[in-house]
């Protein structure tokens, strides 16, 4: 089914639309699930919870591109388990890693009154990715939004963890290269 069918059915409030996203996007949201939690009752948790705030986002919204809307969700929310799953410290999965591991090259801007300046670091970062070759991008892309092992991006690129590892670092390397660059660093 296309999306803009699944999307019509969610305005019409009808529940064959959640069918529909779990037949086509279910195994996608369990994925980017588990990379966060790495455990699989409180993935299914997650997607389900997912599936009940797509039905409760659909309307109002109305996604251009459904997979990044529902990619976007069930990160959000499985970030958030984890946060209250482990309130007192940070674990599991691959978050606290990738967190670390970025920490280098983005601030980290907890303060309300810097909202601004976290969408416009957002847009640099934005601007930085669409600027890097289709493969660097990807691996990036990989590990810091899907929150993806290195030997899993190893494998599905048949490159090697090293390789892998390194392209990562040359990444990081000049994204703080250029952050420094416009004075976000």
């Amino acid at each position: 089914m296309e999306d803009t069918d699944i999307i019509e059915r969610y305005w019409k409030r009808d529940e064959t639309a959640l069918t529909a996203t779990s037949e086509k996007y279910g195994g996608y949201c369990y994925t980017i699930a588990f990379q966060v939690l790495n455990e699989p009752s409180d993935t299914e948790e997650t997607v389900n919870d997912t599936y009940w705030e797509l039905w409760n986002s659909i309307p109002p919204h109305r996604p251009q591109w459904l997979r990044a809307f529902i990619g976007k969700i069930t990160r959000r929310l499985a970030i958030s388990r984890l946060r209250h799953k482990n309130a007192a410290k940070r674990g599991g999965g691959e978050y606290a890693l990738t967190l670390d591991e970025l920490s280098e090259c983005i601030p980290d801007h907890r303060d309300p009154a810097t909202a601004i300046e976290s969408q416009q670091i957002t847009a640099a970062v934005n601007r930085f990715l669409h600027g890097l070759p289709t493969t660097e991008r990807s691996v990036f892309v990989c590990r810091y939004w899907y929150m993806m092992p290195v030997k899993k991006i190893a494998g599905q690129y048949r490159f090697s963890e090293s390789k892998v590892k390194s392209m990562l670092l040359r990444t990081r390397q000049k994204l703080k290269r250029i952050l420094t660059k416009e004075e976000w660093l």
